[in-house]
Parts: structure tokens; C-alpha cells; sequence
């Protein structure tokens, strides 16, 4: 009798786990998954390895040598592949997503920082800032099919969103070059802001704007024309620029005055502050522009932030010196279901549950996790 009594009570256990393992995995799997469909995320780390994350079962898989010195890395919008840059090893290589293999080293000089792919897909664009070039690569063949010069170190190059020009951030010469996409030609290059980092341009490419981390101000640059409008005075030296869905607005995040500010890019004037934690450097925007989530990386956690009523909702607590996030991919008109976010301090990536904005795992990546690209295929 007491044999059948346990029995019974491991047969009510093992159907309760299994059912809340089913739940579990409902809860944070994108619900446009089939069998055979893969969600993965990938880790760049100091030592120049890719850490290879399945999202589905919240685990690392693989761990490839990519090499030395590891810049941006960015998944390709229509291939199975992630591309990215090995800053000291001079090349761009390529990873199959598939095979989880290093698939090609294209070597195009000294010092590249950054990626960036035609909205097609077919072309894929860096800089030298060794050799003072842009370079275009073809996806398919993996051929170098143009190279232009620039100024003096460019350090990312960005397309406009129009894909008729290619935004070149040279931090040497402290200009902005606009060159044609198609054809690599450089149009002007305008005075900006010393030290420039990073750009970014407005919906329809008329507008972008150029951000230097050692400087207290913003440049204002217009494309069309090729001219510099203004630089505007920030409330302290930013970490990030993150554009608003429609382009109305650019919020710049700020850690010295712990906050960030929100900036009209119709009127180029300086909106909102709002205070946001002790150290915030890196933040996320959904896509309807509801909700946006800032890195405090000092505190180890990530605010919620409701963009509409400019209201800070419970920070979630993640690991060490949390910073870059993504999201996963989601339906088209759905929100995302996670929230991954790099914590280079303590080696891990936390996985967030947008839904109930709590900590759904964190999962070890390596030792200095710098970059995160996202890839369903």
C-alpha cells in the first residue's frame, strides 16, 4: 500500500514538473517558432571568441575563434550568417549560423571598428582606419568590390536609411563623410565635433547626428546638403544616442549627469531630462516607442523607462557592468518576448521576460562579454 501511495505522489510530481517546464518554455519562447526554426544569440569576449547562446533552451552551445581584438558584429539581415570585424587582425569574418564555423577571413587593412549591410543584403560595408578607406564587400562572393578614400581614422560607417548614402564618422580629421552607396564616392565631409563616434540619421536621411564620448556636445549635420547646422550643448558627455521609431525624437543617454536627455530632431532643441540611476551608459527602444530599457551599469540593473509619461518603473536587478542589449526577434505588430542583455563584469548574458519585466535566467558567455548580435533562421 504505501508503495502505490509513492507511486501515485512521483507520478503527480513528474506531471507538475513537466508541465511547469512546458510553461516555462511557453513563457519566454517567441510564439512564430516551428520545429526547425533556431533562435540564437552570439557573445563576442576579450579573447576574441564568439559564444553561441540558444535562446530556446537558455544555454551556450558552441564557443568559435574569431579573432584577435573583436569590433562590432551584426547578423546579416538575409542570410544565415553573422559578420563582424577583428579590430587588430585587420579582416572581416564571416560565421555560419548553421555550421556555427568561421566561414570566411576578408581581409581589408588595418584597424576595422565597425559593420553595416545594404538593406538588400547583397553588399556589406567597413572602414580601415589603418589605411584611411571605406571598403564594400559583396555578401555572396565575399569579394572586395570597391574601396574609397576618407578622412583621417574613420571608425564607423552607417547607411542611411534612404540606402542612397554611406555615413562615415572620421575621428582623426573630426569630420563626417557622405558618400554615395553606390558607388563610394565621397559627396563632403563636414566639420563636426572633435573625437566623432558614432552617427546615426533620421527616417527619411536628411538629417543625422554625430556623438563624441569626450565631448559635451551634439552635431546637427544636414545630408542632403552636405553642411553642418549646429552643435548642440548636452548636459554631459554621452554614451549613447538612441533614435525614436519615427524619428521625432533622439534621447542621449549621459552617465556624469545620471539621466538622459530627449532632443526634437524637427527643431534641434533640447527637450526632457530625466533621471534614470546611478551610472546609465547603454539603452534599448521597443518599436512602437512605448517603452525603453537603460543599462545602469553601475547598480547592476535595468530601468524600464514608459517614454509617453517620461516614468521610471522598477529597476531589475542583472550581474555586473551590464550594458549593450537586444531584443529577439518578434512578430511583425508584436512586442518582443526577451530582453538580453551583456554583463561584461561577471561573464554572463541575463535574459529578461519583457512581459512581466523580471529576470528570466543569466546564462556564463566568458570572460569580458563585449558584443551581442541576434539571429533567427
Amino acid at each position: 500500500m504505501p508503495r502505490a501511495k509513492n507511486f501515485r505522489v512521483y507520478f503527480i510530481l513528474t506531471i507538475l514538473v513537466v508541465f511547469g517546464i512546458t510553461l516555462l518554455l511557453r513563457e519566454h519562447r517567441p510564439s512564430f517558432l516551428r520545429p526547425g526554426l533556431h533562435l540564437n544569440a552570439y557573445v563576442s569576449t576579450e579573447d576574441g571568441s564568439i559564444t553561441v547562446v540558444d535562446l530556446i533552451g537558455l544555454r551556450a552551445i558552441g564557443k568559435i575563434y574569431a579573432g584577435p581584438a573583436p569590433g562590432e558584429i551584426l547578423e546579416h539581415p538575409k542570410r544565415d550568417e553573422v559578420w563582424g570585424v577583428s579590430s587588430t587582425g585587420g579582416y572581416v569574418w564571416v560565421l555560419d549560423t548553421r555550421s556555427n564555423q568561421i566561414a570566411a577571413r576578408i581581409a581589408v587593412g588595418g584597424f576595422p571598428y565597425s559593420i553595416e549591410f545594404s538593406s538588400k543584403g547583397d553588399r556589406a560595408y567597413t572602414t580601415s582606419s589603418g589605411a584611411d578607406q571605406l571598403i564594400a564587400i559583396d555578401c555572396a562572393t565575399r569579394a572586395i568590390i570597391g574601396r574609397a578614400k576618407t578622412g583621417a581614422q574613420p571608425v564607423q560607417v552607417r547607411i542611411t536609411p534612404d540606402n542612397k548614402f554611406l555615413l562615415v564618422v572620421n575621428s582623426r580629421s573630426a569630420t563626417l563623410g557622405i558618400h554615395d552607396a553606390a558607388t563610394l564616392q565621397q559627396r563632403a565631409e563636414i566639420p563636426v565635433i572633435p573625437n566623432p563616434e558614432e552617427v546615426l540619421a533620421v527616417p527619411d536621411g536628411s538629417i543625422a547626428f554625430v556623438m563624441s564620448r569626450s565631448e559635451n556636445r551634439l552635431s546637427v549635420v544636414d545630408v542632403r546638403r552636405g553642411v553642418l547646422l549646429t552643435n548642440l550643448a548636452l548636459a554631459g558627455k554621452p554614451t549613447q544616442m538612441i533614435l525614436k521609431p519615427d524619428g521625432g525624437e533622439v534621447y542621449v543617454i549621459s552617465p556624469e549627469t545620471h539621466g538622459l536627455q530627449a532632443m526634437n530632431t524637427w527643431t534641434h532643441e533640447m527637450g526632457d531630462y530625466m533621471m534614470l540611476g546611478s551610472f546609465p551608459t547603454d539603452g534599448i527602444i521597443v518599436s512602437d516607442a512605448s517603452e525603453m530599457y537603460v543599462a545602469d551599469r553601475a547598480a547592476g540593473r535595468v530601468m524600464p523607462l514608459d517614454i509617453v509619461n517620461r516614468r521610471v518603473s522598477r529597476p531589475i536587478n542583472v550581474g555586473a557592468l551590464p550594458g549593450v542589449m537586444r531584443f529577439d526577434p518578434a512578430e511583425p505588430g508584436a512586442q518582443p518576448a526577451m530582453l538580453l542583455v551583456v554583463n561584461k563584469g561577471s561573464g554572463d548574458l541575463a535574459v529578461i521576460r519583457t512581459r512581466t519585466d523580471s529576470l528570466l535566467t543569466m546564462i556564463p558567455v566568458g570572460s569580458h562579454p563585449q558584443r551581442l548580435a541576434v539571429k533567427l533562421f
